[in-house]
């Protein structure tokens, strides 16, 4: 039994939005991290969503394999920032952290 692609849709959005009010109202950017994680896996489902109920050819499933391999690289760049924030400025919090100078 498939689910309906409505309701494989509603799950992306709700994922998305998460996402969206995830990374604009928390000022700790290993949360916003994670809010862009979330972000590009709603998009991975959207891929595969269409890819199976649209024309039935692999195109969405390989930009969901792109889309995670981008979200694997986001994330290791995005911690190796993180950890020469933190040694530099003893804070990651966005907020306080608002120019990258030495």
């Amino acid at each position: 039994m498939a689910l309906p692609l409505t309701d494989v849709l509603v799950v992306s959005s709700l994922l998305f939005t998460v996402g969206i009010c995830g990374v604009l109202s928390r000022k700790n950017a290993l949360i916003i991290l994670m809010s862009i994680e979330v972000l590009l896996n709603a998009a991975s489902l959207n891929f595969i969503a269409f890819s199976v109920y649209g024309t039935a050819s692999p195109l969405g499933q390989v930009w969901a394999l792109v889309a995670i391999s981008l979200a694997a690289a986001e994330a290791a760049i995005g911690m190796a920032i993180y950890m020469v924030l933190y040694r530099t400025h003893r804070s990651i919090d966005v907020a306080e952290v608002n120019v990258m100078r030495w």
